[in-house]
């Protein structure tokens, strides 16, 4: 090999070596994660797209399978001529074919229309955006007391393994989370509204206010009213919550993570705090996701009982018409809510464990 050949090819080997060992090398490997998770991100909006147009056609279909007359719903009864019905018909679009009222629904829908109420006589839309504060403040509320109340619990129950205060909470919980929960809202009200033995009727029976309140007296009004339904919703939810959590955290304990961390000299306060709890909440993450969903969804039966005037109770008084527009508006809006919700979820759940979407 001569001199002259030499410096060719240290140059060549200074010049491709650290060409691939450099920056840019480092760089591949994110590279690459940021990609398949941009993929795996579409793919999931992909997903809940495919997802809200099959509700929208299911809750075309669905509803009409209903065996009633709306027109003759309407008319509540009374007496009305053929050529009356007749007009009805035409003026809400029943008389045209199932096709054609499919493929105008669609259309409406896609531009956030979904027709007139029956009942209402208003735009449907209307009717969804006026009941949607009741249902987010009661649900809401709900949520994050439950919620809150479920992790904490089921954090506790599950470190104290086989304990009373575990086997209690546990049969408690279990208890609650199969009690229906319109049934845990009529028996408060029999026991709290209207009052059983010595118990008097300290709360009110349904509604949202007494009315002729304003200022702070509103507040409390509306307050007083949310008692027993944030109750209901708190009983059974909670339940839930910190039956995932404990079954969560009680998988984790026996892991070797822990023992390093406990071997290391940490208090066991902080082992649970900062390692055993973080990990165990993944499960327990996508269920307040899929719990999220359901405050705008509300609970109709929940709703229904207590009187409460949100989507729920709306939901109920278009289904006994029924008042097909307004019912697939609302069944539209609830199945968004749990489809926007359940896919954010699976887009945040890779940055809290990498092994998802990768």
């Amino acid at each position: 090999m001569t001199a002259e050949s030499t410096p060719a090819l240290v140059q060549s080997a200074d010049t491709d070596g650290p060409a691939h060992a450099g920056p840019s090398a480092a760089r591949g490997p994110r590279a690459r994660s940021t990609k398949a998770y941009l993929q795996y991100v579409a793919g999931k909006i992909a997903g809940a797209i495919v997802s809200l147009f099959a509700v929208l056609v299911t809750s075309f279909f669905l509803f009409r399978l209903i065996p009633s007359d709306p027109v003759k719903q309407m008319t509540g009864g009374r007496r009305v001529s053929a050529q009356q019905l007749e007009t009805l018909r035409h003026q809400f679009g029943l008389d045209l074919p199932m096709w054609q009222q499919f493929t105008n629904y669609i259309g409406d829908a896609l531009t956030g229309d979904f027709g007139t109420s029956y009942q209402f006589h208003a735009p449907v839309i209307d009717k969804i955006t006026e009941a949607l504060p009741a249902t987010l403040l009661l649900t809401g509320t709900a949520y994050v007391l439950y919620t809150a109340l479920g992790i904490w619990l089921g954090t506790r129950t599950a470190w104290r393994n086989g304990s009373r205060s575990d086997r209690f909470n546990t049969a408690f919980a279990l208890t609650l989370y199969s009690i229906p929960s319109f049934w845990l809202g009529l028996l408060l009200i029999i026991v709290f509204s209207v009052g059983l033995g010595p118990i008097p009727g300290l709360f009110p029976t349904g509604g949202l206010e007494s009315g002729g309140e304003s200022g702070f007296a509103y507040v409390m009004d509306v307050a007083h009213h949310l008692v027993l339904p944030v109750i209901t919703l708190v009983a059974v939810g909670y339940a839930q919550t910190l039956l995932v959590m404990r079954s969560s955290l009680l998988d984790e304990m026996g892991s070797d993570y822990l023992t390093t961390a406990r071997a290391k000299g940490l208090r066991d306060d902080v082992v649970r705090r900062k390692h055993a709890v973080p990990n165990a909440m993944l499960p327990t993450f996508t269920l307040m996701f899929v719990n999220l969903g359901h405050v705008v969804a509300g609970q109709i039966l929940v709703e229904t009982v207590f009187s409460w005037p949100g989507l729920g109770g709306l939901f109920y008084s278009a289904l006994s018409v029924p008042d097909l527009p307004l019912v697939q508006g609302l069944f539209f809006v609830f199945a968004t809510a749990v489809i926007l919700a359940n896919t954010l979820a699976d887009v945040l759940y890779p940055l809290l464990d990498p092994r998802v979407g990768r």
